[in-house]
This record gives C-alpha cells, sequence and structure tokens, in this order.
C-alpha cells in the first residue's frame, strides 16, 4: 500500500497535463487538425479552474458546434440554427446567477442568426459569445459563408468569392464591437500554444465579467477547417496565418467598454 501510495505521488509530480473533468471521455469526433477541440478544452478548462461546473449552461446550434453536446460535461440547451443568443438571453434573465455560453459557428452566428447576435449585443446581455470563424459553413458541405475571404473557393463559390456578385466578407465582430452594450469583444486563435494561453485568458477574463453585469462578452476564434478548405491540418494553418489573420486580425478589439486604439 505505501509503494502504490509513493508511485501515485511521484506521477503527480511528474504530471504535465491531465485532461479536466468538465470535457467527457468521449473522443472527440471533429476532423483532425480543426480548432474546435483545443477551442473546448480551453472553455472547459476556465470553468473548472474556476469551480463552477455545476452554475454553467452552454448553448450551441446548428453546425460542427451541435456536437458540443457529446463533450461538454456540463447543463447544455440546443438552439435553433442561429437562435442560440435568443435562448441565452431567456436563460440568463431567468437564472441571473448562471454562467451562460453560446457556442457558435461563422455559418450560423453570422448569417441566419445575424439578428440575434446584433440585438443580444446591442441590449448588452450578460452572457458570452463564442464565435468559432473558419470562414466557410463546415459541416454541411463547405458552402460560402458570410466570413469567406474574397476569391476564397468554396462549394457554392467554386472560382473563388466575386465580391462584385456575393458581396464583401461581414466583419461581425467589429461590427459588434461599436455597439454600447458590448463590453468586452476580442479575436484570437488556438492553432499555437502562444495564441491557446492568450484565448485562455479572454475566455476567463468574459466568465469572470458575467457576474458583473455590464454588458456582453463575445470572443471570435478564428480557426481552420482543413477538410473544408481540402488542405492536411499543417496547410490548413499557414493558409490561416498568411490569409484569414491579415483579414481577420487577432487581438483585443473593445476591453471594458472602451474600442482599442490601434
Amino acid at each position: 500500500m505505501a509503494e502504490a501510495f509513493a508511485n501515485e505521488l511521484i506521477k503527480k509530480e511528474n504530471l504535465v497535463y491531465e485532461k479536466t473533468k468538465v470535457l467527457t471521455d468521449k473522443t472527440l469526433s471533429y476532423c483532425p487538425g480543426c480548432g474546435h477541440g483545443t477551442a473546448h478544452r480551453i472553455i472547459m478548462e476556465v470553468i473548472d479552474e474556476m469551480g463552477v461546473q455545476s452554475e454553467t449552461i452552454g448553448i450551441a446550434p446548428v453546425g460542427c458546434s451541435v456536437l458540443a453536446y457529446e463533450f461538454m460535461n456540463i447543463d447544455m440547451q440546443q438552439a435553433a440554427h442561429g437562435r442560440a443568443p435568443a435562448i441565452a438571453t431567456a436563460l440568463k434573465r431567468l437564472m441571473p446567477k448562471k454562467y451562460i455560453f453560446t457556442y457558435q459557428g461563422d455559418g450560423d452566428l453570422a448569417a441566419i442568426g445575424t439578428a440575434e447576435t446584433i440585438h443580444a449585443c446591442n441590449r448588452g446581455e450578460h452572457f458570452t459569445i463564442f464565435f468559432i470563424n473558419n470562414g466557410i459553413y463546415g459541416m454541411t458541405g463547405g458552402q460560402m459563408a458570410p466570413t469567406t475571404l474574397p476569391g476564397m473557393r468554396t462549394s457554392t463559390s467554386p472560382y473563388g468569392r466575386d465580391v462584385q456578385m456575393m458581396g464583401n466578407p461581414l466583419k461581425i465582430t467589429e461590427l459588434v464591437a461599436q455597439l454600447p452594450g458590448a463590453y468586452y469583444v476580442t479575436r484570437q486563435a488556438v492553432h499555437t500554444p502562444s495564441n491557446v494561453r492568450k484565448t485562455k485568458r479572454a475566455v476567463r477574463k468574459a466568465f469572470e465579467l458575467q457576474q458583473s453585469a455590464v454588458g456582453i462578452s463575445l470572443i471570435e476564434i478564428v480557426s481552420n477547417c482543413n477538410s473544408g478548405w481540402k488542405m492536411t491540418p499543417r496547410q490548413a494553418n499557414t493558409w490561416m496565418e498568411e490569409n484569414m489573420f491579415p483579414f481577420y486580425p487577432l487581438g483585443d478589439i473593445k476591453v471594458d467598454g472602451e474600442l482599442v486604439k490601434k
């Protein structure tokens, strides 16, 4: 028994990383190299470290985000396509002490859910929006999304997005930051250890702000979709850095209710 106890101590001393129990034990079903898994881990780690697992409710609508129910070991609520902010508004107003967040892709949040997103942010609701932007409809076949870059090829823009025909990409995060109810707005990424640390700090700040009831927080996470982009994970990360980041620059956009001067 003493030997087993000693081995356990050695194991803990040598432990570099341990998966949070706020993630389920189910194997992630996302495409290899996808940023969703890392985003899930970061959010659940923050919930674990804050000790609010039983006080947190997540809302995920349609798209790759709907798979979050399988992996996040917290109370979850499904929403119709694009309607997560409306559900989050109701939950937070009914249970103001709870930590409420939506987890949405760009096709959901910036297309069919544009109205819900804009109005929830304009009202300054007291929950957090996690916005995964990979510039494409990932789950449903790789169609062009509002965030698809000019010239970017998708299944519905095989020759590239033509701005004259299809309009300009929507920078929803910059748009939201102009609204008076938006208190904390930032754009981050999860493809490197450094970016993961920055994103995790942003997640923690957003959750802590909920209890101050100062307004809404939106964290955009620019990610890849290597399967939709028809690339290997490494190629997708490089393409993201070279093409997505110049158009969707990383960093804080609005902090403590004030726009960040560039």
